[in-house]
């Protein structure tokens, strides 16, 4: 469960970077931040894997990463749908269509990420494939309510796919290169996801193609993909289940307890007993418990929980919000893909910016997230207001960059303190009670089983959403805040915590491509 921004472009964008978002990413993701953290003891080093076949390796992958975020169509699904070619209602999109991505994604994810880690990465990767391949199907020739709920669930296929692309680099190297893979791997993923949102652009604005044309090319770029997943090197260990590279360690092990049992024969009675005791998932399990003890990693964690799952709800459906606005100008122009290239750039920016800035996060993290989410939310309620398409553009690119600040942020305050598995695990809590807390906002709000509020009532609500985690946090910082100069008068040790820099830390979430277009930055 990963975490994307992996990673994040247009109507499609929003959904999957990332996470369609979101990548992440989206998505996202969580080993390359655990990585990040480990790998620094040696960062001058050339290991002996760095041979020809691995570099190859490392090549095809990451053009692999581009090749599958090329998706010229994603930013205009939603046009696409409500336009005289799909013809389906706003109602239709808003309360039956789009919500079947939140469930879907729900209840895939937990079998997806254990399934990535026991099949070795490859089997996940191609399933992706094959469910983009469906989705551009079923918007080249589906017609019905039910097809578009179909292409719906595929999407979600694909977000919690997006884990196995995270991941899979981490098998081929030795931990030492663990950071500098990461980041061409995600750079090649958010280079892809800025070509396509401008390639799909300059189709609509200067090729002047139907959105069946851009269905089609969309269509062959997933087909490529899909031929470039099934030519992918099969890995030979992963990070729970084929451990491998730790035989060595298991053995010592072994040696060490035959001479404990020999001096304690009733120890080696309750071993056996409780062996499966022993196991890496169910240690990591325990261990979890201490987690939720660490304010830092607390505080943080439900950070991911609950901005990130307005951050996609956003996603998710400002592409009908820009359609509900347009109704109402002369402009009938869409400029779905050009807005989501220029979120993308502005999304990678301030996220490279976030590893460079010095603050003594234990004191000021609650400020920080508290000042951010105010800003927001001041942005969600000028894009519910505005009836001007620009302003509303312009507030959802800064939207989107701040939140990508925090990202690099928030990954680098878990995985510092955590080893690389249980990273991963708990970025896949944190990304699954995220998309719990969505599923539930979508069945009570949006849903046409529960309220089926429109478009703009949905945004006032997520401007509610934001405002009330603006007044906690800042209710937080205050506290925190009144307790450090407290304790700095009287000469303590929060006095002397010099400020930290985040260090190069890979972003994770932007790359989660959403179904309406949207890659979450994650």
């Amino acid at each position: 469960m990963s975490s994307d921004d992996t990673t994040t472009s247009g109507d499609r964008s929003k959904r999957d970077e990332g996470l369609k978002v979101s990548p992440s990413e989206d998505v996202g993701d969580v080993e390359t931040s655990a990585a990040a953290r480990s790998e620094v003891q040696s960062p001058c080093e050339n290991p002996p894997e760095v041979t020809t076949q691995l570099t190859c390796s490392v090549l095809y992958l990451c053009f692999y990463g581009f090749m599958t975020s090329v998706r010229p169509g994603e930013p205009f699904i939603t046009p696409n749908l409500l336009s005289s070619e799909k013809n389906f209602t706003r109602g239709e999109v808003t309360n039956e269509i789009t919500p079947v991505l939140t469930y879907s994604y729900m209840a895939v994810l937990v079998p997806t990420f254990l399934l990535t880690d026991l099949l070795r990465y490859k089997p996940v990767l191609i399933l992706q494939g094959i469910s983009h391949v469906v989705i551009w199907v079923l918007m080249l020739l589906g017609t019905t309510l039910l097809h578009m709920q179909l292409m719906e669930f595929c999407y979600g296929i694909t977000m919690a796919c997006r884990v196995a692309y995270s991941s899979y680099i981490f098998s081929l190297v030795s931990p030492a290169l663990y950071q500098r893979v990461a980041g061409y791997s995600r750079s090649a993923v958010l280079l892809g996801v800025f070509t396509s949102s401008v390639l799909g652009q300059l189709c609509m604005s200067l090729g002047n193609v139907t959105f069946y044309t851009l269905d089609a090319i969309s269509l062959g770029f997933v087909s490529f993909g899909l031929l470039l997943a099934l030519c992918l090197p099969w890995p030979k260990r992963s990070l729970f289940f084929n451990r491998t590279k730790n035989q060595e360690q298991k053995e010592l092990g072994a040696a060490a307890q035959s001479e404990l049992d020999k001096i304690n024969p009733k120890a080696e009675r309750s071993s056996s007993a409780s062996c499966w005791k022993d196991s890496i998932l169910f240690q990591m399990l325990l261990e979890l418990r201490n987690v939720v003890r660490r304010p830092n990693l607390r505080l943080w964690s439900l950070w991911w929980v609950f901005n990130s799952t307005g951050y996609y709800l956003v996603l998710f459906y400002v592409h009908i919000l820009w359609n509900d606005i347009q109704v109402d100008t002369e402009d009938k122009k869409v400029y779905n893909g050009g807005v989501e290239a220029a979120a993308t750039l502005l999304s990678a920016g301030t996220s490279f910016v976030a590893g460079f800035v010095k603050i003594r996060w234990n004191v000021w993290s609650e400020l920080v997230i508290g000042i951010i989410t105010a800003l927001q939310a001041g942005l969600l309620l000028l894009m519910r207001d505005t009836n001007n398409i620009w302003v509303c553009y312009v507030s959802y690119i800064l939207f989107r960059g701040v939140y990508q600040f925090l990202v690099p942020v928030a990954t680098f305050q878990i995985a510092s303190s955590l080893t690389k598995e249980l990273c991963a695990l708990v970025f896949g809590i944190n990304t699954f009670f995220g998309t719990i807390l969505k599923t539930i906002i979508n069945l009570i709000f949006t849903d046409k089983r529960g309220l089926a509020l429109d478009v703009k009532s949905q945004f006032r609500l997520y401007f509610v959403y934001f405002t009330i985690l603006t007044v906690v946090y800042l209710v937080c910082a205050a506290v925190v805040i009144i307790r450090h100069f407290r304790s700095q008068r009287g000469g303590g040790a929060a006095a002397s915590i010099p400020a930290t820099e985040l260090g190069v830390v890979p972003i994770t979430s932007e790359t989660e491509l959403l179904s309406n277009g949207k890659r979450v930055d994650p």
